[in-house]
């Protein structure tokens, strides 16, 4: 082998991992938001559940419909 085959090589190899990282850079953004949009449909779905069985709670028992203002 001689220098510049060597040479070349190397350039290949660095470019190559630069490439690789540079993709693996690309997933493991791409991870993180579909991480972060899960999260916020988790977040979404317990408030909604929350508010609905609220008012489920108030429908079945006539608590809270109304509200008693004399003492």
């Amino acid at each position: 082998m001689d220098l510049t085959s060597g040479i070349v090589g190397l350039k290949q190899a660095q470019l190559q991992s630069r490439v690789q990282f540079a993709v693996a850079r690309k997933i493991l953004d791409q991870q993180e938001q579909q991480g972060a949009a899960a999260v916020q449909l988790i977040e979404a779905a317990a408030q909604t559940g929350a508010a609905a069985g609220d008012q489920l709670v108030a429908a079945a028992t006539g608590l809270g419909a109304n509200v008693d203002t004399y003492g």
